[in-house]
């Protein structure tokens, strides 16, 4: 499946649990790391552990086989590597903390339906 599908399917799957401030960047021209990442927080970790449950779900049903997760049940920052898209679930704190926004700066913000 192409990333911009994965990246829709994302996107709905963290809206479905409420999440916040979601952001798309596109890397393509500036990393070989991944095409998209895909950066949202949370206002409590019961709703940031659902947003992960869901996205993988819903990543999984439509045919991604391997989802690496970095960050545990306790964790405030939870990176899902699906391949060609990057997920970066916060709370709101980490994510003003770490603020990757900045970071990746010189990617293009895009939203779902520039996809």
């Amino acid at each position: 499946m192409e990333s911009k599908e994965l990246v829709k399917i994302a996107v709905n799957a963290l809206e479905e649990k409420k999440a916040e401030e979601i952001s798309i960047i596109d890397i393509r021209g500036i990393s070989v790391l991944a095409d998209y990442f895909v950066v949202a927080n949370a206002k409590n970790q019961n709703q940031l552990l659902a947003m992960q449950d869901e996205a993988e779900e819903k990543l999984r049903k439509a045919g991604v086989e391997e989802i690496r997760n970095e960050g545990n049940r306790t964790s405030t920052w939870i990176l899902m590597d699906c391949g060609d898209i990057i997920i970066h679930l916060f709370s709101e704190e980490d994510r003003l903390f770490y603020d990757l926004d900045r970071i990746w700066q010189d990617g293009k913000r895009i939203t779902v339906d520039e996809l």
